[in-house]
Order: C-alpha cells, then sequence, then structure tokens
C-alpha cells in the first residue's frame, strides 16, 4: 500500500492515476476518512479565532457525516441520471475518492496566520472542489469532465436545499443544533 503521505500529496497535485488507485485500493477508506479528519481539523485550528475546541469536534463529525452523504448522493447522480456508457463504479469508490479529494484542504491551518484566513480558505475551496471533479471523473469512469463538474454541481445543489430545509425546520422550531 502506497504510503498516506504520499498519497495525499499527490491528491492534493490532482494526479488522476492517484485517484485511480485509490478507486481500486479497498484498503484505502481508511486513509480516506483520515484525510476528512484531518482536513476539517485543519479548517477548524485555521479559523481557531472564531471557534473553539468544541466547534473544532463538532465540526469535524458534520465533515464525516457529509462525506459520507456526499459520496453516496454522488454516486447515485453518476450512475443512475449522468452515467457514460463506461460508468461502473459503488459507493466504496466515491467514498476513497471523494475523501482524498479533501486532501487540499489540509492548506486551511495556514488561516490561522492573521491576514491570511480568507485567502487560504478560498483558494483551499476552489483547489478541493478541482479535486472533486477529477475524483468523481476517475471514480465514475467518465471521459468527459464536464460530466463530473455537473454531477458535483447537481449534488451540491441538492445538499444545499437539504441542508437549508432542515436549517428552517430546527431554527423555525426553536431548537439549536
Amino acid at each position: 500500500m502506497a504510503s498516506f503521505t504520499n498519497r495525499i500529496i499527490r491528491a492534493a497535485k490532482l494526479d488522476a492515476a492517484l485517484y485511480e488507485e485509490v478507486e481500486a485500493d479497498k484498503r484505502a477508506l481508511g486513509q480516506a476518512m483520515g484525510i476528512v479528519v484531518l482536513s476539517s481539523i485543519a479548517a477548524g485550528l485555521g479559523s481557531i479565532g472564531g471557534a473553539g475546541l468544541g466547534r473544532i469536534l463538532v465540526g469535524t463529525i458534520t465533515a464525516l457525516i457529509g462525506w459520507f452523504i456526499w459520496a453516496y448522493l454522488t454516486y447515485f447522480i453518476g450512475t443512475k441520471f449522468l452515467p457514460e456508457p463506461q460508468t461502473k463504479a459503488d459507493p466504496g469508490e466515491l467514498l476513497r475518492t471523494i475523501g482524498f479529494s479533501s486532501s487540499p484542504g489540509l492548506i486551511r491551518v495556514l488561516g490561522i496566520i492573521p491576514g491570511l484566513r480568507s485567502i487560504v480558505f478560498l483558494v483551499g475551496a476552489i483547489w478541493m472542489l478541482v479535486a472533486m471533479v477529477i475524483a468523481v471523473r476517475q471514480a465514475l469512469d467518465y471521459k468527459s469532465t464536464l460530466r463530473a463538474l455537473g454531477v458535483c454541481i447537481i449534488g451540491w445543489i441538492i445538499q444545499a436545499v437539504f441542508f437549508a430545509l432542515l436549517f428552517y425546520i430546527f431554527a423555525g422550531s426553536g431548537k439549536q443544533f
């Protein structure tokens, strides 16, 4: 098995071969989960001025749940609504590749440097989005990067609507997260 650090670096470098590698490596699920956790912790530390340790823990748990939901949503959209003729995937492949697409999020720890938080988080978000499109393209065996981008956009819209509804329901009822 390739080293964890090496895989993180290759994922952040947007190495399509890395995403193919982890798509096929069923043992890489733990590594993918580790990257999601580390990326979330990096974000929490990078915004430590506005978040305490409790919020970092909640953010990490939320990131893990979001990763799981996102992978299944992407699987469903990519294999049922927008497949290409050669598309063949399972949810585990999406969990692994999407988990690794969180690697660029490690940069967010640099947000702790005064005056850099906004730019670091913007660069991290864009970099993670590009990595996710590559991860989705590889996991779903797409030839078209545009189709992979479409799957990501559709999934993002569905997830945003779902969380907006949840927020509305709980905020409207007076309950707090």
